[in-house]
């Protein structure tokens, strides 16, 4: 399989498909509901943010695409961080609650419901490091 841009459409429907394919996730976020931004703010070669949006429901992801822009949706989710910090956590060298803990990236929404449910964001980030990742340099 060629490697997939990081941020790119193709990257958020790979994401999109391990989700659906992984059991793992579909147990650990079976009591999840709410759908995500994930927010890459701009940083080195990224120039302007990237909004990766993801309908999470229930431990299966329904809808994944790269934004336009921020008003393309209204998620009950915000999570953003700079490009070097994503790179981290898509390869799984940061993890996400870490790094939400130490302000590394910043949510907006209800932080207790990702609390009780920080397997399902341990098994996005597992499912993150099966697509053989391209970053910008």
């Amino acid at each position: 399989m060629a490697k997939v841009k990081f941020g790119s459409d193709a990257w958020v429907q790979a994401l999109h498909n391990e989700l659906n394919t992984s059991k793992a996730y579909e147990d650990a976020a079976k009591n999840w509901e709410g759908d995500f931004y994930f927010v890459v703010d701009p940083e080195g070669p990224i120039k302007e943010p990237m909004y990766l949006y993801m309908d999470l429901w229930h431990g299966k992801s329904r809808e994944a695409f790269v934004a336009k822009d921020k008003d393309a949706k209204k998620p009950a989710f915000v999570m953003s961080g700079h490009y070097s910090k994503w790179k981290k956590v898509v390869s799984a060298q940061l993890d996400p609650i870490q790094a939400l803990m130490t302000g590394q990236l910043k949510l907006k929404g209800n932080m207790v419901m990702v609390m009780k449910n920080v397997k399902a964001a341990q098994e996005i980030v597992r499912a993150c490091t099966r697509i053989d990742t391209e970053f910008e340099m």
